[in-house]
């Protein structure tokens, strides 16, 4: 898959834990598609659990902070097997077109 370079070009940080099977199926599609990202272990790095918690409402991962302002899952429940990859990029691609406030 070709990522589009908007895409490529935004500040993603990925917030997971390494017991999380979700976590592993984000982390295997961004290795497939060369995508390096800074990852934040919610149970290792003090407050992160907190932080995403406080501002998504959620406690499940993983989830990618989009430049630094905006959450987006990284996972799809509803959709067979969990994830969509192509939905999760229009997904990233649209919290990144949302001012900043």
């Amino acid at each position: 898959m070709a990522l589009p370079q908007e895409l490529l070009d935004l500040d993603l940080v990925v917030y997971s834990a390494a017991w999380c099977p979700d976590c592993r199926r984000l982390d295997r599609w961004l290795a497939e598609a060369g995508l390096e990202l800074p990852k934040v272990d919610i149970e290792a790095v003090p407050g992160a659990a907190e932080r995403l918690e406080a501002e998504t409402g959620k406690r499940g991962i993983p989830y990618l902070l989009v430049d630094g302002r905006t959450w987006v899952r990284g996972y799809h429940r509803e959709r067979p097997g969990r994830f969509d990859a192509d939905l999760l990029v229009a997904e990233i691609l649209e919290a990144a077109a949302v001012p900043a406030r």
